[in-house]
């Protein structure tokens, strides 16, 4: 199982059993936010609120929370802008921070202290963008209907380069350009996608022994505790023995 197919199915868990319910709301509420404002608050004319909205649906977010953030950001209530940071955590795990926020100087600031407090370097913008690729990811439960073997032949025939089934759990990774038709063939086989959307993915992985490896883990969840911080991406390879450690 790849890294982050695995990273995927481990923060599902994680949401799932404890408080970090709130914080995936509040990361999709500034996303159905910064979507509006992008391309109107209409989800059928508008693909990225389209799929935070759906998305939403797959954490379960109640609809009126939905509502409450489109009709706010239609109004212009809040300005959320988008940021990316990449640096290094120790050694020479490469660390993307995805961020939307209201207040550039607080995340700066914020995203600087983690890198220092746990031992990383921030880097320059574009320092690291060779390490990863930009993938549609799309993660749904298995359905006991599902035929598996045509299932993924429909999903190589509209653009898949990947399809990973662990717990019960589907991860179909695609090219950037093939997102829009995964995503299309997904819809008219009437399967609710958990969640959907473009991640960076690293080229290549890097193995660390198991403490070293949940050092730079714990770096990774107080990013994602950041309340400014939307996705974390790395390149740590998740061996099945840092993935049992965490669990």
């Amino acid at each position: 199982m790849s890294g982050h197919s695995k990273w995927s199915t481990i923060k599902r868990k994680k949401g799932a059993a404890d408080a970090k319910r709130s914080k995936m709301f509040s990361k999709i509420v500034k996303e159905i936010m910064i979507a509006v404002k992008e391309g109107g608050a209409d989800p059928e004319a508008n693909a990225r609120l389209r799929l935070a909205v759906n998305n939403a649906k797959g954490v379960n977010m109640p609809k009126d929370n939905v509502e409450r953030a489109i009709n706010k950001a239609d109004k212009g209530a809040e300005n959320y802008e988008e940021m990316s940071f990449e640096g290094y955590a120790p050694n020479g795990i490469a660390v993307f921070v995805d961020c939307l926020t209201d207040n550039k100087n607080r995340t700066v600031s914020n995203v600087r202290a983690v890198f220092t407090k746990y031992s990383g370097s921030l880097g320059k913008n574009g320092s690291l963008t060779f390490l990863f690729d930009t993938k549609g990811v799309f993660t749904f439960p298995v359905s006991e209907e599902m035929d598996m073997d045509e299932f993924e032949l429909e999903m190589i025939d509209a653009g898949a380069e990947d399809i990973e089934i662990d717990e019960g759990l589907v991860t179909i990774t695609t090219a950037k350009e093939d997102f829009g038709s995964v995503h299309k063939k997904l819809d008219s086989l009437n399967i609710e996608v958990e969640n959907a959307g473009l991640q960076r993915i690293p080229n290549d992985t890097k193995t660390l022994d198991v403490d070293s490896a949940l050092k730079v883990l714990k770096m990774i969840d107080v990013f994602e505790d950041d309340d400014d911080v939307q996705n974390v991406y790395h390149s740590l390879e998740l061996t099945d023995e840092v993935a049992e450690a965490m669990e």
